[in-house]
């Protein structure tokens, strides 16, 4: 059994303005809480100092590790690797930019020693966030919650600690598109929640802009549920229906009536709509086609150029 009871997992993408003040303030929690742990920073490929600052650190202080990727493989797969090297009994997620307090995580040990094997931290409010941010996310969070059965808990992120036996039953779902959150909580086990604050970005700028956003939240919809495949099969047999019907009238109109139907600019209007629909089911059935071919290539999560900081300080290729 590992001698370290506790291992801080925190991604990083180009946070040499703010890495600092993260190590200073993990540092400050976990020397106060009395229980051994380890600083364990992975390196998403930045492209500035904060590789170099974290070896640094590791020089001088035993419990700091880096995991040093070779490029950019994102932040979900950036938590996957610090859960396969981390040591600990317990496991603490947290990001680099220190918007989920460190302070934070005594109440999760305390929650963990308990009994409980996953606590994760619930935001009751969101500081230093765009509207437009906190009302998507609010929607967001409801919709998933909506196509996966209320399984997801509402206004929680990544920022959790999980037990040894949770990580080690993640490290049994190999998928490439990960949506961590979700998948935390599928694996079951007895979970509580801890709530906080969620602070502004101490320095620097978000490392999720609109886009990252969008595709983040698409790996949380098509990983956990295939509603929207049963969304357009439903739509599709509306629509399949709807026109039979309105083809019977038509014919009805020329053989029993005197009447006509004319009006070709709505003929078009309606085969633009649903040539529309047609294209979005294709693009549903597309993205869940697209996520078995990354499946089925084999390729690993992510490679690692250099570890630094632990006993035997080997390297991953």
């Amino acid at each position: 059994m590992s001698s370290v009871v506790c291992s801080i997992v925190i991604p990083m993408y180009n946070e040499e303005e703010v890495i600092e003040e993260t190590y200073r303030r993990l540092k400050k929690v976990m020397d106060q809480s009395g229980e051994s742990y380890e600083l364990l920073f992975i390196n998403d490929g930045s492209r500035d100092r904060s590789a170099e600052i974290i070896a640094g650190l590791a020089e001088s202080d035993e419990t700091v590790r880096l995991v040093d990727f070779s490029r950019n493989f994102g932040h979900q797969i950036a938590v996957t690797a610090g859960m396969d090297y981390a040591q600990g009994q317990a496991v603490v997620i947290i990001d680099a930019d220190l918007q989920d307090p460190p302070e934070v995580i005594p109440r999760m040990l305390e929650k963990w020693r308990e009994g409980y094997d996953v606590v994760y931290g619930k935001r009751i409010r969101r500081q230093g966030e765009t509207a437009f941010k906190k009302v998507t996310a609010y929607l967001y969070y409801r919709f998933l919650n909506l196509l996966t059965n209320g399984n997801i808990p509402k206004d929680t992120g990544d920022f959790r600690l999980i037990d040894r036996k949770v990580c080690d039953a993640m490290k049994q779902l190999p998928e490439k598109n990960r949506f961590l959150r979700g998948m935390i909580n599928w694996v079951g086990f007895r979970q509580a929640a801890v709530e906080y604050v969620r602070d502004e970005r101490w320095a620097g700028e978000t490392k999720y802009p609109l886009k990252k956003m969008l595709k983040f939240a698409a790996d949380g919809i098509f990983s956990f549920t295939y509603k929207p495949l049963k969304l357009a099969t439903y739509i599709g047999f509306i629509l399949s229906t709807s026109g039979f019907l309105y083809l019977l009238y038509v014919l009805y109109l020329r053989l029993f009536t005197s009447r006509t139907l004319t009006g070709w600019a709505s003929i078009i209007a309606v085969n633009l709509v649903f040539n529309g629909i047609t294209l979005v089911i294709l693009g549903i059935i597309g993205e869940y086609v697209g996520r078995i071919y990354e499946e089925v290539k084999g390729r690993p999560l992510y490679i690692v150029r250099k570890v630094i900081g632990f006993k035997d300080n080997e390297e991953e290729n």
